[in-house]
């Protein structure tokens, strides 16, 4: 199905109530919250709202625009787990490949158990694991483990090394749990997206343009942004550099408290002219809110886009089906608890509505990205949604509020 621009009431949505978005979205703008924020919202294939509001440099007085280039932090994540799920489709690999057939640097890594010792995994960490986020990996920002703290010296966070020789320097470090042993978000879908690379025989920029950007028509959608274009980027604004070293530190967690909103250069950890070399699977892509809306409907629409199937039905069925046992719910990240959701494939799954105190529908599914993007797809109610600003880690929720003004607009 191809996205079009229709009659909101021909596919269920009160115009009216659905209008309620502008003045929410603009009073985040007008009190300062955020600089600017983009929307977009589809139904049955239908686009029923589209809105630009505020400023994407604030400084230079440039508007917030259709157009608009963000940062997509981690939602990057369901588009590389995308890619990596037509590989298993075509046979290429299954999701209960251990890493290591693939990736043998991780042939030999460790668990550190509680008492500090390095001790052999109780199973091998597998390619599902990597999405599911069951792998035993963690986060540097996440400061739950001591191995968390360890990745500060991890290549990966580091822009100028390659995707191949990141993800082999990380195999030196121990895991922080068993596999399977507990739910960490975690770099796994940068290990993941090394083993795209390593299963298509290409680098992972040209492996997702082949197989999705090209085919969904997502032109502005890249590990880079071409020259002519980056007068397009949105500033960055918010927190300190979540991808920096040394950010569970006293005082970057004293600058979260205090709701530090001021300008913030990232050009360092997310380059826009590096993309031969700036590659992740977790984070790295620059796309549009119109791009990310084709992709999200392609989801929403069972793997199909323009009349041409990106990826089949059923893998994306097995995609967005909960992976995570109860005994390991309800997931949290960093604390924060994500409750009424399971685990997919590199999205998160609504599994009981009243749970998470929102309106949905079980089977809903997305994920976010930490400079406040955001998308989710309802396929039971054929919605596609997608908010886009880029304020380092705010935690104020303007998606969710969004998500009751459009849930409130259907029939």
């Amino acid at each position: 199905m191809a996205i079009t621009l229709g009659d909101a009431g021909s596919v269920g949505v009160d115009a009216g109530r659905l209008g309620r978005i502008d003045a929410l979205m603009q009073g985040y703008v007008d009190r300062g919250v955020y600089a600017g924020i983009a929307t977009v919202v589809a139904r049955r294939g239908t686009l029923v709202h589209a809105g630009s509001y505020g400023w994407s440099d604030r400084e230079a007085g440039t508007p917030m625009a259709p157009d608009t280039v963000f940062r997509l932090y981690s939602m990057t994540k369901p588009v590389v787990c995308t890619a990596l799920m037509t590989l298993v489709e075509e046979g290429r690999l299954t999701l209960v490949d251990p890493v290591a057939k693939h990736l043998p640097a991780f042939a030999g890594v460790k668990v550190r158990a509680g008492d500090g010792s390095l001790v052999d995994p109780a199973r091998p960490m597998t390619v599902g694991d990597l999405m599911a986020h069951t792998s035993g990996l963690t986060y540097h920002f996440l400061g739950d483990s001591p191995v968390s703290k360890m990745y500060d010296a991890a290549l990966i966070q580091r822009a100028d090394v390659p995707l191949a020789e990141a993800v082999d320097d990380l195999a030196r470090f121990p895991l922080a749990a068993h596999p399977g042993s507990r739910w960490i978000y975690s770099v796994g879908i940068d290990v993941a997206a090394r083993v795209v690379e390593v299963v298509a025989g290409a680098p992972l920029g040209d492996v997702l343009r082949a197989r999705l950007f090209a085919p969904l028509g997502m032109a502005d959608t890249g590990f880079g942004v071409a020259e002519a274009a980056r007068g397009r980027l949105a500033a960055m604004y918010g927190r300190p550099d979540l991808l920096r070293p040394g950010v569970t530190s006293p005082a970057a967690q004293a600058a979260w408290a205090q709701g530090e909103n001021s300008r913030v250069d990232v050009s360092r950890t997310y380059p826009v002219d590096r993309p031969e070399v700036f590659q992740r699977g977790g984070h790295g892509l620059f796309g549009t809110a119109g791009d990310y809306l084709r992709f999200a409907q392609m989801l929403c629409d069972g793997g199909t886009f323009e009349g041409r199937r990106i990826v089949g039905r059923k893998t994306l069925e097995l995609m967005h089906a909960n992976r995570i046992p109860a005994a390991l719910m309800p997931l949290e990240i960093g604390g924060v608890p994500l409750p009424g959701y399971g685990f997919g494939l590199g999205s998160r799954v609504l599994l009981d509505p009243a749970a998470s105190a929102a309106p949905g529908s079980a089977g809903e599914f997305g994920w976010a990205g930490a400079a406040k993007t955001h998308f989710w797809v309802d396929p039971r109610e054929g919605v596609v949604a997608v908010f886009m600003a880029q304020s380092l880690m705010s935690f104020d929720a303007p998606e969710l509020a969004m998500r009751a003004v459009v849930y409130g607009a259907l029939d």
